[in-house]
């Protein structure tokens, strides 16, 4: 059986959180490091992001400006 750890964050109102060390250990994170959010299987899945993961993000990045306006922040703010 694996030894799993349990490590816990709390959100802020800005909707940040900090990832705990043993976390940031276990990914080999350092400030200024991307993380890559893979949501499926009823879960999400959080890694160190890539530089794959970077040019997908400023690949679909052009086609989600429509969604920028007050009007979208207003709307949408509580989801």
């Amino acid at each position: 059986m694996d030894k799993s750890t349990l490590s816990v964050s709390r959100l802020t109102q800005k909707y940040q959180a900090t990832i705990p060390a043993p976390v940031r250990t276990a990914l080999g994170l350092k400030a200024g490091d991307g993380l890559a959010f893979e949501i499926g299987d009823g879960g999400v899945r959080i890694r160190k992001a890539q530089p794959m993961d970077w040019e997908f993000a400023r690949g679909v990045q052009a086609t989600l400006g429509e969604w920028h306006s007050q009007a979208d922040e207003d709307a949408y703010r509580d989801l």
